[in-house]
């Protein structure tokens, strides 16, 4: 018999054969037999070794079902660590990867329908971030391993190493402001003091008046010349000129102008506070960009449910945060009804108090930081706080966003 001729049902079924890649309605897990076509399946159906396996299958089906489902999602999970790592990927692209090995567990014998089904179930265990976009499901592994965690957990070490410089940092910043404020007070009481006017009247009063010639280089005589110029003008009888004399001369020996001490002092002021001002911005810069993270949860604060799958009875409900597990996601507990639930964070949204309420800051430079609110900007959706304890206790810090404060329970 020849070969089936190019583009024929034929010629195709021996590509899909070859290549291991047929249609998953036509393969049997538990015979773990793939059939080519509708008819080839429907005969292995009827035949007597598929009947003794699925005489097996009926005694303990659950047993069957947890293995093939455990096998299936530890093969996809190991080629996602190995292939890509911690990189956001498309899950559908791992799992087109996944099925190209011909001895691979199919989704037809697990306990998940749909890709998009078990996809949502390794989001809910924690097992990778699970996020929906226009193009499919995406997923994003979380390292768990021993070696990963040792990573972390020196990084955290660091992380809170360096916050401690920087407060310390900050301490000695606002000490040197402190100190440049009072130095610039006491040189402006010694500036501001005033001594009495005493005279003796025993000695003749003198006054000491310089005043500085005007030299003019065309002139031969020199200096001297300014002196022989009065006489002249005595012998003139007109008034109006000798005035006009009068004031040039006075011009001429005009004591200028000097600098006051008090302009000095301000750009001296200035220039200092601008410096400071310059440093301050960027160490607030430095720790915002350490400080900004993509999770807030913290136990404590009061939150809203925002989600609503659950029904009309939780959505826009106030809740508690009791616990935090794998930073995304919280154990709450509803104020009104008591009920206790585990949700993604992205399920939830701070809640912003009344005026002159306890709030935390949940991201941001200022992380962790309790702090009273002072002023609400709706305009702008930001709020001015006042830090309430720790080293920095007293600091008002202006346009933090809604989203990186929220209430205290």
């Amino acid at each position: 018999m020849g070969r089936a001729e190019v583009g024929t049902p034929k010629y195709l079924a021996n590509k899909m054969k070859a290549k291991g890649l047929q249609k998953l309605r036509w393969y049997c897990q538990m015979c773990e037999k793939q059939c080519r076509d509708e008819n080839g399946f429907k005969c292995h159906t009827m035949s007597e070794s598929h009947q003794r396996q699925l005489l097996l299958f009926a005694d303990s089906p659950g047993k069957f079902l947890h293995s093939f489902s455990k096998e299936f999602s530890d093969g996809y999970m190991e080629l996602l660590r190995r292939r890509f790592g911690t990189k956001r990927v498309n899950a559908n692209k791992v799992y087109q990867e996944y099925i190209s090995v011909k001895d691979h567990i199919h989704m037809n014998a697990t306990r998940w329908l749909t890709l998009s089904d078990y996809v949502k179930w390794l989001g809910r265990t924690g097992q990778v971030i699970a996020d929906e976009t226009e193009k499919g499901w995406y997923v994003t592994y979380i390292d768990r391993s021993p070696e990963a965690l040792e990573r972390q957990a020196k990084a955290e070490k660091k992380e809170k190493m360096e916050k401690d410089d920087e407060e310390r940092m900050l301490e000695f910043i606002e000490k040197q402001i402190e100190k440049t404020k009072s130095k610039d007070g006491e040189q402006q009481d010694e500036s501001e003091k005033y001594t009495e006017l005493k005279r003796d009247e025993e000695q003749p009063l003198k006054l000491d008046i310089k005043l500085e010639k005007k030299f003019n280089p065309d002139s031969k005589l020199g200096p001297s010349a300014l002196v022989l110029k009065r006489p002249k003008v005595e012998q003139r009888t007109d008034d109006n000129t000798e005035d006009e004399d009068y004031e040039q001369e006075e011009k001429v020996f005009k004591k200028p102008k000097t600098p006051k001490l008090e302009k000095r002092k301000d750009n001296y002021k200035e220039s200092n506070k601008s410096a400071l001002d310059e440093l301050i911005q960027e160490e607030e810069a430095k720790k915002e960009r350490a400080n900004r993270k993509d999770y807030w949860l913290h136990t404590g604060i009061v939150v809203k449910f925002i989600n609503k799958a659950m029904g009309d009875k939780f959505y826009k409900q106030k809740a508690v945060v009791q616990e935090v597990i794998d930073k995304y996601r919280a154990k709450i507990k509803f104020l009104d009804t008591g009920d206790k639930l585990k949700v993604d964070q992205a399920h939830l949204e701070t809640v912003i108090p009344a005026l002159d309420k306890p709030i935390l800051v949940v991201n941001g430079a200022y992380r962790g930081c309790e702090a009273l609110l002072k002023k609400l900007d709706e305009r702008n959706f930001c709020v001015t706080i006042e830090i309430s304890r720790g080293p920095l206790k007293g600091r008002i810090v202006e346009k933090i966003q809604y989203e990186d404060i929220s209430k205290i329970y």
